[in-house]
């Protein structure tokens, strides 16, 4: 199969589909890869590289885009990248459609077959592709919440960890997942005073022993995550709906009663985000202040440390790459877990909570894709 990786183009995203070392694997299994001019310069991946992989390297993303068989990215395709796709084509990258009826709908009209990171499972239920971003996301989510804490960035000049004499910051972490665990470990680490709420009781329970007495573990209402987030200096919003778009958990009138300067960092903001007042943000300009609070929501925080989230993503998804490759059909059909990261095939949507919050009709996966195999 022919394989093409593009160079990145969403702002301040140096990350790139495939590493050298990637690349080496698929052209062992047969496959011949093609990647954009510059694409790892980014992350210090350098064509000569790339070419030592055995890649050949093109000029440009409309070469990629027109010769591929699959296209291997990183973020979502951006309006003019959708656009160069075809029916046939197929496209394996993070998509997070939810919450992106412009890009549902330009991937609609392509026709091509669109597997998502962010929805292929393992056996016992997980993201394997989403995790490790997640892990990236909720260790950056406290060093950023602790730099706009400052109060040059518009903070409450507070120190995360307090001085002898000195009370911590208070954060709290909604939703006690990857992100959530991974951000507690960076809070607690660095002598933050951390609650986590989440509504798994069982889960609270893996937290509370992994953190032993550290952080609370709190089960979340809404009478909770007001308690918490009117004393908190930094929230971290790490909540997750498999492939729909996020709860909103923090009203607009409950930031307008936070105190001024405190920070609030959404996590979930791919996925339309998780407090009302949030909107997506870029490395650009990672801030803005709504009530006094300040809002840190950039759409790809992983992209901020683009080498390390590059190779540990590689690592995550090169598998699921090599048997897409290999038997696109049979890997579709055969394989549930990879099945369930099909988002959109031939015109139709086939994952549910995305064609339950656009308004598309859904189309089973497996049904979609007997037409693929004849």
């Amino acid at each position: 199969m022919l394989i093409g990786v593009p160079k990145e183009i969403k702002n301040h995203e140096y990350r790139v589909g495939l590493t050298p070392s990637s690349v080496m694997e698929l052209v062992k299994h047969g496959h011949n890869i093609m990647i954009e001019h510059d694409a790892g310069a980014g992350v210090d991946f350098s064509d000569e590289q790339y070419i030592s992989a055995g890649a050949e390297i093109v000029s440009n993303a409309v070469e990629i885009f027109s010769r591929s068989e699959m296209i291997i990215k990183v973020k979502e395709p951006q309006p003019q990248e959708c656009k160069m796709l075809r029916e046939g084509q197929i496209l394996y990258t993070y998509l997070h459609l939810a919450p992106d009826p412009d890009q549902t709908k330009l991937l609609v009209e392509s026709g091509a077959t669109c597997v998502a990171y962010e929805t292929v499972t393992d056996a016992e239920g997980g993201l394997p592709l989403l995790a490790p971003m997640s892990e990236v996301a909720g260790r950056m989510s406290v060093q950023a919440g602790a730099h706009h804490l400052e109060k040059a960035q518009g903070g409450r000049g507070v120190l995360l960890a307090g001085v002898p004499g000195v009370a911590p910051a208070k954060v709290l972490i909604i939703g006690g997942g990857v992100v959530g665990d991974n951000a507690a470990s960076m809070a607690v680490g660095m002598g933050a005073d951390v609650t986590i709420l989440d509504r798994s009781i069982p889960r609270l329970r893996q937290l509370d022993n992994e953190y032993e007495g550290r952080a609370r573990c709190v089960f979340s209402t809404n009478a909770a995550i007001e308690e918490y987030a009117l004393e908190a200096d930094l929230v971290i919003g790490a909540v997750l709906v498999h492939g729909a778009a996020a709860p909103k958990l923090l009203s607009s009138n409950l930031i307008k009663r936070m105190k001024k300067g405190a920070v609030v960092v959404d996590v979930a903001i791919d996925q339309g985000g998780c407090f009302e007042t949030s909107k997506a943000t870029t490395h650009d300009q990672p801030t803005y202040i709504v009530d006094g609070v300040v809002h840190y929501c950039v759409a790809n925080m992983p992209g901020g440390v683009a080498r390390t989230a590059t190779m540990a993503l590689n690592n995550a998804t090169l598998p699921y790459a090599i048997a897409l490759a290999n038997d696109p059909v049979g890997a579709l059909f055969t394989n549930p877990n990879l099945q369930n990261g099909l988002n959109v095939h031939k015109g139709s949507i086939t994952y549910k909570a995305v064609a339950d919050a656009l308004g598309y009709p859904y189309v089973p996966a497996d049904e979609a894709l007997k037409a693929y195999a004849q």
